[in-house]
């Protein structure tokens, strides 16, 4: 049987082997949600970077829509920040154009990751999309949480705990105590997900910036059924 093991922390992430495993990297708030909600838009695919030239050089070079985030606003100069309602409103025409983007914690959670046999993206907005996807692939999987800048975050491990929920009767997921926590803190949540992740720091700072539409917006579950997945140097939507 396959098992579903948690990291909480990208810093963590050298205490973990990837090698044979899908890593499914979750950044609840916000950017795997709006990745998510980007090929649901149309976007045909994402190149993730580090840094904000190297996001600007492909808008300019490669005619990529850019997208920028840093400490929860987005970057001044770029076409879009981290809200999945910059693909929704039609302020910015995204169907059938290719997206670079760059945040504080997501993308940095997707590239130190790529040691895994495979990279997914997770969000609630994809959550049984997500689990068909690992049970069809029949591999140990490791939950990536990108945290905040470092540091654990209460809404990815709760996503981590939904997951373990889901997948309990075809894969392991009492062996890993991060897996075993994540999923008692799902069971707390569930019944009120958007009133539990209220005491989130991170939702907190989205309320200070006037975006807590957003976080109303990524605690949904199941609106998509797609999968990001990592493929020669970008994201696409993985075939079903």
């Amino acid at each position: 049987m396959p098992s579903l093991d948690i990291c909480f922390t990208p810093e963590l992430l050298p205490l973990y082997d990837l090698r044979g495993r899908v890593a499914v990297v979750v950044d609840i708030l916000r950017a795997t949600s709006s990745m998510v909600t980007a090929f649901a838009a149309g976007v045909t695919h994402i190149v993730p970077v580090s840094e904000l030239d190297d996001c600007r050089r492909l808008g300019l070079e490669q005619g990529h829509l850019t997208a920028a985030e840093r400490d929860g606003r987005q970057a001044e100069g770029f076409d879009l920040g981290n809200s999945p309602f910059g693909y929704l409103d039609g302020v910015v025409a995204v169907r059938g154009r290719a997206v670079a983007i760059t945040t504080t914690n997501g993308t940095t959670a997707i590239h130190r990751s790529l040691s895994a046999d495979a990279v997914i993206l997770g969000a609630f907005l994809n959550l049984e999309a997500v689990a068909a996807f690992l049970r069809r692939t029949g591999k140990d999987a490791v939950v990536v949480c990108a945290g905040w800048k470092g540091k654990f975050n209460l809404e990815d491990t709760v996503f981590g705990g939904a997951l373990a929920e889901l997948l309990q009767a075809d894969f392991d997921v009492t062996s890993s105590d991060a897996t075993l926590a994540a999923h008692h803190l799902w069971q707390q949540a569930k019944p009120d997900l958007a009133g539990y992740l209220l005491q989130s720091s991170h939702v907190r700072r989205l309320n200070s910036l006037e975006a807590n539409q957003d976080m109303e917006f990524c605690v949904q579950l199941n609106e998509y059924n797609l999968v990001p997945i990592w493929h020669d140097g970008r994201l696409v939507v993985a075939e079903k």
